[in-house]
């Protein structure tokens, strides 16, 4: 039987965003004097959620500065520099086969809700989705209660989470509903293998693997 619902992060997953959160994060290290993040396989290495331990990983001291502030300018750099971004290749096949095969898509992002709409229109696949889920600001703590919501208010028959991160293998186990991992995104494959669901390592993978099947 094949999926009723896919649930789709955005950030690592979808969106190719990788070398945009490691210069938005360089231009904040640079301007406090910190080492900087000198490769994808570093940056991989220290990102985690909530956003607070990442910031943590790379240096940033918060009896110094608030997150607060640091969230405003680091979202500044992503702005400026996302521009450059663009989706995976071979979303656009995925999105198309789940929605010729009827399955529901739905964006579950700790994205600023706004931000996320607006970026999915500019990059022409917002008519994908049923539902875009995403947060009320811009801190990023965690997607799991907008998830839970979503989950109890449309009981999904057999519903799968594709993400890139730790944090999407626990809000899609909090759900009830299967994961799985894209090792191309913000976390290193090492570390996804470390959730005990399936790894991939391209969202080509999906269709050749047939996981919509």
């Amino acid at each position: 039987m094949t999926y009723s619902h896919i649930l789709w992060d955005f950030n690592g997953t979808l969106f190719d965003d990788v070398n945009t959160g490691i210069q938005s994060a360089n231009v904040l290290l640079k301007r406090r004097g910190l080492p900087l993040i000198d490769s994808v396989e570093r940056y991989r290495a220290v990102f985690c959620f909530p956003i607070v331990e990442y910031y943590k990983n790379i240096g940033l001291d918060f009896e110094k500065e608030r997150f607060e502030g640091l969230a405003v300018e680091w979202m500044e750099q992503y702005l400026l520099h996302s521009r450059k971004s663009s989706l995976f290749e071979g979303i656009i096949d995925v999105l198309n086969t789940a929605r010729e095969r009827g399955i529901t898509q739905v964006i579950l992002s700790a994205t600023e809700r706004g931000m996320l709409t607006g970026q999915l229109r500019e990059l022409g696949i917002l008519e994908y989705f049923d539902a875009v889920l995403g947060l009320d600001n811009i801190h990023a703590h965690s997607k799991a209660e907008i998830a839970m919501q979503w989950v109890n208010e449309n009981q999904p028959q057999r519903a799968v989470l594709f993400g890139d991160t730790v944090h999407d293998s626990d809000v899609a186990a909090r759900m009830g509903i299967d994961c799985i991992l894209i090792a191309n995104g913000h976390q290193a494959r090492n570390i996804l293998e470390s959730c005990g669901v399936p790894v991939i390592d391209s969202a080509g993978d999906i269709l050749r693997l047939r996981l919509l099947d």
